[in-house]
């Protein structure tokens, strides 16, 4: 499970046919290149083309140097990648010769997400399709291997209809459970289950607005940040997210195309601040000199936020930044 921007996270199933050091370098590179990729905020389609093209150029890398040997691309390198959002409550996934995500709905409903099968990762073929679905708050995510897979995905679906008739204390434990069921006997392959109960970021933890392209709307960004924090009991939180609000929002209307929104978040522990404008351009911090009149403005948040970033969306970008308020 990856943590990434707006509340969100990624989930990742992956799996490696074969054994002994090769493989085992192969899913060492496979797994630092999702997490660096995930980190840049790739759609989850784009985020396995990226991986495809890595697979390639390993085993191209493989071939050359031991043509004998057997290439990351031709022993089987499949992946399954999925974003939940807990505003939308919508969860989207991309796979490459991966099993589909089971889902277990509150009501104890077991379905597997129609996402479509694309290749594995290094072999060509047609592009891979992320597919959204809105889930249910509380709802069980279910990723797996090909190990327990092998036997249908009826086998591990018939697990997961028992989930609701037998409470578990912790997510661990039921995934103990399934895997005892799916295996009966040792397996022959590495096996691994993970599983994730999806969370609802409510309205009252929300906050969202439309701003007019005019310079004169900054002044009203700060009251509005200054409103809502305050709804929020997070008084000593207001001075630098007034801050960090109004140098996004400055940037903004500067570099940015309408339409302009500000969204506040409030996950847990975590405050986030969101700018959404239509523009393509992607915001870099650089170095201002003396007399520069600007350029300080993505330093300034950069030091005030524990951590911020762009998120690109399918039209127009998202700059983020987020506080820790475990401090305050």
């Amino acid at each position: 499970m990856i943590p990434l921007s707006g509340a969100r996270v990624a989930l990742v199933a992956g799996d490696v046919v074969g054994h002994g050091i090769r493989v085992s370098a192969t899913v060492g590179r496979l797994r630092t290149a999702v997490r660096t990729l995930a980190d840049v905020d790739l759609p989850p389609d784009e985020l396995l083309t990226h991986l495809d093209d890595l697979v390639l150029r390993l085993a191209a890398d493989e071939g050359s140097a031991d043509p004998a040997a057997e290439s990351a691309g031709g022993i089987g390198t499949t992946c399954l990648y999925a974003v939940y959002d807990p505003v939308s409550r919508r969860c989207g996934a991309a796979r490459a010769g991966h099993p589909p995500p089971a889902v277990v709905t509150p009501d104890g409903t077991v379905r597997f997400l129609d996402v479509p099968a694309g290749p594995p990762l290094g072999m060509g073929g047609p592009p891979f399709e992320t597919v959204e679905t809105e889930l249910p708050e509380g709802s069980l995510l279910a990723l797996c291997t090909n190990g327990p897979s092998g036997a249908g995905d009826h086998a591990l679906g018939r697990a997961l209809e028992r989930v609701p008739e037998e409470p578990a204390s912790s997510l661990d434990s039921v995934c103990d459970r399934v895997l005892t069921e799916l295996l009966g006997h040792r397996p022959e392959d590495d096996t691994a289950l993970l599983m994730a109960r999806t969370r609802a970021l409510h309205g009252d933890r929300v906050a969202c607005w439309e701003l007019d392209n005019e310079p004169t709307v900054v002044s009203r960004v700060r009251r509005y940040v200054d409103e809502q924090l305050s709804a929020w009991d997070l008084e000593e939180a207001t001075f630098t997210t007034e801050l960090i609000a109004s140098e996004l929002v400055t940037n903004a209307l500067r570099y940015g195309r309408p339409p302009i929104r500000l969204r506040l978040l409030r996950p847990g522990t975590g405050l986030i601040c969101e700018v959404y404008d239509a523009g393509g351009s992607t915001p870099h911090m650089r170095r201002a000199r003396i007399f520069d009149e600007g350029g300080r403005g993505l330093l300034l948040v950069a030091q005030l936020a524990e951590r911020w970033g762009t998120r690109h969306e399918r039209t127009g970008k998202t700059v983020w930044a987020e506080q820790s308020l475990t401090a305050l």
